[in-house]
């Protein structure tokens, strides 16, 4: 007894599997497809991570030059202001994983006006703040001016009128 088979089922049977060509362009594809997001992924945490230590360097930076104003004059002009001081991101961490470590500047120095009767009331305050990103050494500056006598009286005198 000899079966046939109908010619329909045998060009189906045929067709029906994937060529090897076929498999590794498929292959190919999903795998480029992994590492796109792979990279995406990486990316985007790599840049909220630094933005998170730019934003924290900005929160220091604009603390101290806040505390600045709480100094006297004479604390201001004779040096007795720290020059330096390091923070760390995550203080309250154990001994090893403390987080990104932020190594500040202060920097007290004569005030740049183009009025010479007030140079000597005035004093520049640079803040410099420096951290290492990965790889990347990181750098961020702030200043401000302080007058000897408040800003009051360099704005509104009312003994002058």
């Amino acid at each position: 007894m000899k079966s046939i088979t109908p010619a329909v089922r045998e060009g189906a049977f045929r067709q029906s599997a994937y060529t090897l060509p076929e498999v590794m362009v498929g292959i190919s594809i999903i795998a480029v497809m992994f590492v796109t997001l792979y990279l995406g992924f990486t990316q985007g945490f790599a840049v909220v991570q630094a933005s998170r230590e730019n934003l924290r360097a900005t929160q220091i930076l604009q603390q101290h030059s806040e505390v600045i104003r709480l100094y006297t004059w004479e604390q201001l002009t004779n040096g007795t202001i720290p020059s330096t001081k390091t923070w760390t991101f995550y203080p309250m961490g154990a001994p090893g994983s403390k987080g990104v470590t932020y190594t500040g500047t202060i920097q007290v120095a004569a005030a740049p006006m183009v009025d010479e009767a007030y140079v000597a009331d005035h004093r520049r305050v640079d803040f410099t703040l420096t951290w290492k990103s990965g790889n990347v050494q990181r750098q961020r500056q702030m200043s401000t001016l302080v007058s000897k006598y408040g800003l009051h009286n360099y704005i509104y005198n009312p003994q002058a009128q």
